[in-house]
């Protein structure tokens, strides 16, 4: 069985607990010798066969259920595996290599949460398993948590320098904060010994592409897009850097195809997970209506200051608006604690916001009832990392302007910095750009769609706007571009905070920090102007999508054309 699923395949017999009362000892020790001599041999397919049959039979062995769970990964039943290998652990939870093959099924389902929990159990277990350190890097960069990740994938090449998963995924991180040259030469060490690693050809084509040498990069990326056993992310990925090569080309039509391609595969992927109503834009067009039924006034409120902290601020605008740079920059001040996309408010989410008719209750919702989630977002921030005491605490989310109504009522004396940029270039770069799936980035994976929820982010704010106001500003990224001293020496004003030419300085803490979103290795490399007006090379395309935006674009004062 080849894949590029997993990485090379261990299995681990020898360890597991005995298998329970058997009806026919002989023969089943004789069908887990006939199991483990084909694992010797390498050939999984039989292995797995064997062990379908021998489980069909009765036989419940770590070995079995595991090699059975391999098979069904095969053929994409992932939920079947992971129910074989959770039994797999339940008979030997003192398996380090049951609980890595439940992980990695896990993490194929996207349950990153879970599937971590089974990584740390297994290197609790065996701390020299480099398999499941390099597995476990991979979970806590999907979770956003990147210089833990990093550690792990430092660790697993530790144990064994030649390992596949480490190697790869170091490569990844170092790419996603443009450290192209560390990372090629990761990525060349992963090539050399499987060619055609997706994840490895991704890194060495972004390198050519940050090098200049945008055919080399597409000639690779279009070698290893036609292999049939990549997975839809993979292939995806894929797709989308191939968008960006032909960009830097100047082939606007083929680039946008490509962007295409990659978006329709995620569309298609998670249109179970994602598609089924209601949508994260029909929930928010939903918010818009309870918004204009309720009174204006019920967002103003009185509140407690944040505890420990000097002061405290939402950062929040839409996806690709500004809000990582102005977050990094802000975070290499002194006095303050920034927090990058972390859901903080999700208790109060969970009270208050599950279905759009919660705002009528959260409107008139007392005291009593507001206390103990604000308490919980406290203890949110600090489980995240943060340590507030004696510092301005930022919290960061785009996509907090959705939660605007939690902001007011539970916060009332917190600020927020809104990030504006012109609206055609936050929705392009949002399909262009690659992001962790969730409710909200499958609206992205269309212009309509993008556009859409664009719209509504900006409706819920500006319904908002009457109870925030005194307590609002508004960035504009490309102000921020032009004008760095005065934007910014504008939002240390406005917080309360003295200049310091730390400020300038924010790319060098880019790598310590471990930014998770598709703006890393942009950042790395400092200010830049390249992302301002690139919409119109993209006019043609996004005719769908303008006349939604259009009305935002002269509201916000930006040219027409």
């Amino acid at each position: 069985m080849t894949s590029w699923k997993s990485g090379p395949i261990s299995l681990k017999i020898a360890a597991a607990a005995p298998a329970p009362a058997a009806r026919d000892p002989a023969g089943e020790k004789a069908a887990l010798a006939e199991i483990g001599a084909a694992v010797q041999a390498r050939d999984f397919e039989r292995a797995g066969r064997l062990a379908e049959r021998a489980l069909a039979g009765g036989l419940e062995h770590p070995a079995v259920l595991n090699l059975a769970a391999l098979k069904l990964e095969g053929e994409e039943r992932f939920e079947d595996a992971v129910r074989l290998l959770q039994r797999a652990v339940a008979l030997a939870p003192g398996d380090p290599g049951a609980r890595n093959a439940l992980g990695l099924c896990l993490r194929r389902l996207e349950r990153d949460t879970e599937a971590l929990a089974q990584f740390d159990q297994a290197v609790a277990i065996a701390p020299a398993f480099a398999g499941a350190h390099g597995a476990r890097g991979g979970c806590l960069e999907s979770l956003g948590r990147l210089n833990e990740a990093e550690a792990a994938f430092r660790r697993a090449i530790e144990l064994q320098p030649e390992n596949l998963g480490g190697l790869a995924g170091l490569a990844n991180l170092m790419s996603r904060r443009g450290a192209h040259a560390e990372a090629r030469a990761m990525a060349d060490k992963v090539l050399a010994a499987q060619p055609g690693y997706p994840d490895a050809v991704n890194v060495a084509a972004a390198a050519e592409l940050a090098d200049g040498d945008a055919p080399a990069a597409q000639a690779r990326l279009e070698a290893v897009i036609p292999d049939p056993r990549l997975t839809p992310q993979q292939l995806a990925f894929a797709q989308g850097l191939l968008g960006d090569v032909l960009d830097a080309r100047d082939r606007i039509p083929e680039a946008f195809s490509a962007y295409a391609a990659c978006n329709m595969g995620l569309w298609r992927t998670y249109a179970a997970t994602y598609g089924a109503p209601p949508s994260a834009l029909e929930f928010a067009h939903g918010m818009i209506g309870r918004l204009e039924a309720i009174d204006p006034k019920a967002w103003t409120a009185a509140g407690e200051p944040a505890p420990g902290a000097t002061g405290h601020v939402f950062l929040l605008g839409f996806p690709r608006s500004g809000t990582t740079l102005l977050e990094q920059v802000l975070a290499s001040h002194p006095e303050v604690r920034a927090l990058e996309e972390r859901e903080t408010l999700s208790a109060a989410m969970r009270a208050f916001l599950a279905a759009p008719q919660d705002l009528d209750r959260l409107a008139v919702a007392s005291e009593g009832e507001l206390a103990p989630l604000r308490a919980a977002y406290w203890a949110r921030v600090r489980e995240e990392g943060a340590q507030v005491e004696g510092k301005l605490f930022v919290d960061k989310h785009p996509l907090n302007t959705f939660k605007l109504p939690l902001i007011a009522r539970l916060f009332p004396q917190a600020r927020i910095l809104f990030a504006q940029r012109d609206p055609r270039d936050v929705v392009l770069s949002c399909y262009r750009r690659r992001f962790v799936m969730s409710g909200s980035a499958y609206q992205l994976l269309t212009l309509p769609g993008a556009a859409g929820y664009y719209d509504a982010a900006m409706q819920v704010a500006e319904r908002l706007a009457p109870a925030l106001a005194g307590r609002t500003h508004v960035v504009r990224h490309e102000a921020l571009i032009e004008d760095f001293d005065g934007v910014v020496g504008a939002v240390c004003a406005f917080l309360g905070l003295p200049w310091t030419d730390d400020l300038r300085a924010f790319s060098n803490r880019t790598r310590d920090r471990g930014i998770a979103t598709p703006s890393g290795a942009q950042l790395a490399g400092g200010l830049s102007a390249e992302g301002v007006g690139q919409w119109r090379r993209y006019r043609q395309q996004m005719a769908p999508a303008l006349p939604k935006l259009a009305p935002w674009v002269e509201r916000f004062g930006y040219a027409p054309q």
